[in-house]
């Protein structure tokens, strides 16, 4: 998987290689521990927000062009197609990703699929049931907001599912990835990596907009409460947060998560 920050354009293949391999997470000791890396680092790419957007900008064109002759190429029976994965806590830009980015390439040769909570048709079925549905056909860009990972993520810390049944899955999903790039998917991993107390900031800006509350859902509220935002300001979104906003204290916490095996790693799954 890759910790995705802002980067260069992609000019050419040796360059995409580099870049996997800069923000590809690699297990410790057989663990990885998201808390061993910055929030905050961007080892590459423009230093400021302005020159990312302008980069951006002049990398549209490059992106459509791929775009265009992925499809060409399917027309005559090529079966590649590309699967674009964004994990990340609330908040942390998976939306802004689909945006900005895949925004450049146009709806005709893209296809974004988000994961919510799975409905009772979902349920009655495997956990990748809904996942196949949603793969890009030949020549189309595929994208994940949310995916299979939440199936050994949420359920985890849900205590849905067993050890047993977790391992099972890990497995499943090592076999459904490699059974993917086999096929011709090329398949993009990407964790939008975000602090505790980031991600407390952007809520409350989602507390001050009056045309995002609609975003704040119960999943927002607790995600809150355990950002460190008092309840009462998740419930009461008045106009005057802002002054309120002073009396919000983060309380120092350490970064909990879960430790994964080296099964669980990136090393060894397509990037």
């Amino acid at each position: 998987m890759i910790i995705m920050s802002d980067g260069a354009p992609l000019r050419s293949a040796s360059m995409a290689k580099d870049l996997r391999e800069l923000f590809r997470v690699r297990p410790r000791d057989g663990v990885v521990d998201l808390s061993d890396y910055s929030t905050d680092d961007s080892p590459t790419g423009p230093k400021k927000k302005a020159e990312g957007k302008d980069e951006l900008a002049d990398l549209g064109p490059e992106l459509a062009e791929l775009q265009e002759r992925l499809y060409a190429a399917a027309t005559g029976g090529d079966p590649r197609s590309v699967l674009l994965v964004l994990q990340g806590m609330d908040t942390s830009g998976k939306g802004g990703v689909i945006e900005h980015v895949v925004g450049l390439v146009g709806p005709t040769g893209t296809h974004v699929r988000a994961f919510k909570a799975p409905t009772e048709e979902e349920l009655a079925h495997g956990f990748l049931w809904r996942i196949r549905k949603a793969l890009p056909a030949a020549g189309m860009i595929g994208v994940f907001d949310r995916s299979h990972y939440e199936d050994v993520l949420i359920t985890v810390v849900h205590h849905q599912i067993d050890y047993a049944e977790r391992l099972r899955r890990y497995d499943m999903i090592n076999e459904f990835e490699a059974e993917l790039v086999a096929s011709g998917t090329t398949v993009i991993k990407c964790f939008l990596h975000i602090s505790y107390d980031e991600q407390r900031d952007r809520l409350l800006d989602r507390l001050d907009d009056p045309d995002k509350h609609w975003k704040f859902n119960g999943r927002h509220h607790r995600a809150a409460i355990v950002a460190g935002i008092p309840p009462r300001l998740c419930r009461s979104a008045g106009g005057d947060l802002d002054r309120r906003r002073s009396l919000v204290r983060h309380p120092e916490r350490p970064q909990v998560v879960p430790q994964l095996g080296d099964r669980d790693a990136a090393a060894g799954h397509p990037a």
